[in-house]
């Protein structure tokens, strides 16, 4: 649906660097087959996006562990092989929901499982969620001690059958995180603007990107990730706060990586 959307891991670490040079702290990482463009999970396929960023900029690495085109037996540890790399952090989906004509299936015993596992490589979970009974799964899991406080919990707003991107959705969702939580919101597709600034009104942090948004502005497809990073960026500092340097995004959110 873009053409700007990078399939190689020299084409996405490529994209990472420039996204930090536009402002971002942190690049959330897919990886697909070079060949095809499909989703793939290939380990080395990971590694090799990961060294080719760190050679060239100092961002938190974020990989992925959705299962989302995975199948087969075995499959949480085929999704948690990416925390065996150590990156700074990894997401963590906690809850299942209907995602356009599929299901994301996140049963129980895989928040448990992928929490425990992220808690001893050291890596800090990015928990997602898509509705509001999500929160309360997350909770449960920094409750019995399988994620160290403050966690980091990303709100996914306006996944089509997940919870409405609106304003007072995201004032819901937000009312129901941990105090001391650090958190994010996306918005999915025109979402992306407005869910970004109320995000920053509202004091947290914001995620954009081609895995969400593919347009600039309505009808113009965007360039590349970092075009979407430099406008949110300019919003950041146009609503009087500031961007977070790679660094003092681990301070914030105390990583080592």
């Amino acid at each position: 649906m873009n053409p700007a959307v990078p399939y190689t891991p020299v084409e996405i670490a490529q994209a990472a660097v420039e996204c930090c040079r536009a402002g971002a702290a942190i690049a959330h990482i897919h990886v697909r087959d070079p060949e095809t463009g499909r989703p793939d999970f290939r380990i080395d396929l990971f590694q090799e996006v990961m060294d080719r960023i760190r050679d060239e900029c100092d961002m938190i690495i974020n990989l992925t562990t959705s299962g989302l085109n995975l199948s087969g037996p075995n499959l949480i540890d085929k999704r948690l092989q990416p925390v065996t790399l150590r990156p700074g952090i990894c997401s963590l989906d906690v809850g299942s929901v209907n995602l356009v004509d599929r299901v994301f299936v996140n049963p129980p015993e895989w928040g448990k499982t992928a929490a425990k596992r992220m808690l001893e490589h050291g890596v800090k979970p990015e928990i997602e969620v898509f509705d509001v009974g999500h929160i309360s799964q997350a909770r449960s899991l920094i409750e019995k001690g399988l994620v160290d406080e403050p966690a980091l919990v990303q709100l996914c707003m306006g996944v089509k059958w997940g919870i409405q991107a609106t304003a007072e959705n995201l004032l819901f969702m937000k009312s129901k995180l941990p105090t001391d939580a650090h958190w994010s919101v996306l918005g999915v597709g025109r979402a992306q603007l407005p869910m970004s600034a109320l995000g920053i009104l509202l004091g947290g942090n914001i995620r954009v990107g081609f895995e969400d948004n593919l347009y600039l502005r309505q009808g113009v497809l965007a360039e590349s990730n970092a075009q979407l990073v430099e406008m949110a960026a300019d919003l950041v500092r146009t609503l009087e706060r500031e961007v977070a340097t790679p660094n003092e995004a681990r301070q914030i959110l105390g990583i080592a990586q």
